[in-house]
């Protein structure tokens, strides 16, 4: 969960699978490091299932300016987190759902960068049971520091990926947050990426911080360039790796 400063309160129970057939897949993407890329990623994974199923992107991230401005949605309409403040108790998903900007086939739940600040611990726990009974599945782009602290959403999760640069701070940064991750809390894989400046190798990062890898994903050049020129590309390098992701995914949870 995504607590607000101060005191860690307990979090609200999130339902089984068993206790709700029509749940929706949760997939959890974290960086290992910041600068890994992971809201990006969690992104185009997003959009990939939107192909099989309602999606919903959800951003966790309590520092986030938003979401929506890494993907050219900023000026979208539609309800952000703080819209949401009094979404307690029996929240209508399908109202939700009806609500947010949409990003292609996908929808949206960001943060606002006019209106900075995290959501309640429990009404993010309602809104997002909610949208499990009326969405297919739910990406969520979770907070770093909270999956340190324990108090994120991560356990919640049918599988969490970890963006993992092949670095000694990727080391650091997942074995910060290992306590938290991983069997028998949660199935976790690493996305390794990028170059390796000091040489590591993806069986190396996988050993140091013992995580299996899903898939190492290739470096992207011209990301960056269209980030800068307003959004997440549906084609080229990074869009064909996150339909690796997504059939890597189902092959492992099968």
């Amino acid at each position: 969960m995504t607590p607000l400063a101060g005191a860690r309160p307990v979090l609200p129970t999130w339902p089984s699978v068993a206790s709700t057939p029509q749940r929706a897949l949760v997939v959890g993407v974290v960086g290992g490091r910041g600068g890994a890329g992971a809201s990006t990623l969690a992104a185009t994974v997003a959009r990939r299932l939107a192909r099989r199923t309602a999606t919903v992107l959800v951003d966790l991230d309590r520092a986030s300016a938003g979401i929506d401005v890494l993907l050219g949605l900023e000026s979208a309409d539609g309800v952000r987190w703080p819209d949401l403040a009094d979404a307690r108790g029996e929240v209508s998903g399908a109202d939700v759902l009806a609500l947010l900007p949409r990003w292609g086939a996908c929808a949206v739940l960001s943060a606002d960068r006019a209106r900075p600040g995290a959501p309640e611990p429990a009404v993010v726990a309602d809104v997002l049971h909610a949208l499990t009974s009326e969405a297919g599945a739910l990406v969520l782009d979770l907070d770093r520091a909270a999956v340190v602290a324990g108090e994120s959403l991560a356990g919640a999760c049918d599988a969490v990926l970890v963006v993992a640069p092949r670095d000694l701070r990727t080391v650091a940064g997942v074995l910060a947050m290992r306590a938290h991750l991983g069997p028998p809390i949660v199935p976790t894989w690493l996305l390794v990426r990028g170059p390796a400046p000091g040489g590591l190798g993806s069986t190396e990062l996988s050993e140091a911080v013992d995580l299996p890898v899903l898939l190492s994903v290739p470096t992207d050049r011209a990301l960056r360039s269209a980030l800068e020129r307003g959004g997440v590309p549906d084609t080229g390098r990074t869009a064909r790796s996150a339909a690796r992701i997504v059939a890597a995914l189902h092959g492992n949870l099968a």
